[in-house]
């Protein structure tokens, strides 16, 4: 590849996968527990615009909560359960701004994937102010993290706003002109899910300079069959059972 690719090879998926709640802080530190140095996790908007960290749209699936997250203040969110869920043990974890999981990445030296995850009608804002913040936190970090997205117009709008920050498409299929876009949103990178992608795809990614990421590889002959293929980076939730060195 021409571009030098700073990133750890092997990513904390949601933090540790599923050994903790997924998108906490608790999560980021059992995955470092495990020797993981380069994590991925979920951003969106609270309603008064505060980037945290949350996969669904709801709220019912990881907090006690219903409804649409990004309808609510972060005065709000910020006092929710976002452990008791997964286990008693995490009872009381609180949801996670990326302020937040950015001090605690720099402060270790961890890298980071920040999927752009809008609420639905909300990709351009969702993409502008993450690329804004994310710039402002990682000002004077050597290596920026890697801003990812499956809605092309949330790229478009993080470039736009801060097109120094590295960003990657994410395809969970190769649909026709998947190159193409990756290339005409300035991507560095795809990040694909590890059913579609095999040899050919990443030498075709490789050779327009793109970097190749794949999700989530729990499996070892899933691992074992990228590696060989040249892949540059495993997003997986078995942090407990892959060893990152």
């Amino acid at each position: 590849m021409s571009t030098p690719w700073p990133y750890p090879r092997w990513i904390a998926h949601r933090g540790a996968g599923k050994l903790a709640p997924e998108n906490t802080l608790a999560a980021f530190r059992l995955g470092a527990s495990h020797g993981y140095r380069a994590f991925e996790c979920d951003v969106k908007l609270s309603a008064d615009g505060v980037p945290f960290l949350l996969h669904d749209a709801t709220l019912q699936r990881t907090t006690p909560e219903e409804g649409v997250a990004g309808d609510r203040r972060w005065s709000e969110l910020s006092r929710l359960d976002a452990g008791g869920w997964h286990s008693r043990a995490y009872a009381g974890e609180p949801l996670p701004t990326l302020e937040g999981i950015a001090r605690y990445c720099l402060r270790n030296g961890f890298a980071l994937n920040i999927e752009i995850k809008p609420t639905p009608g909300h990709n351009d804002v969702t993409g502008r102010v993450v690329a804004e913040h994310a710039a402002a936190l990682w000002a004077d970090a050597p290596v920026k993290p890697l801003l990812s997205s499956f809605q092309p117009d949330a790229l478009a709008a993080a470039r736009a706003a801060r097109p120094e920050l590295p960003r990657a498409l994410l395809l969970d299929s190769l649909r026709d002109g998947w190159l193409a876009e990756a290339l005409a949103l300035d991507c560095v990178a795809i990040v694909a899910n590890h059913r579609v992608l095999e040899a050919g795809v990443i030498a075709q990614a490789h050779g327009r300079g793109l970097h190749v990421l794949s999700y989530t590889v729990n499996e070892p002959a899933d691992a074992d069959r990228l590696l060989e293929a040249g892949i540059d980076g495993l997003i997986t939730d078995a942090v407990d059972r892959f060893s990152p060195a």
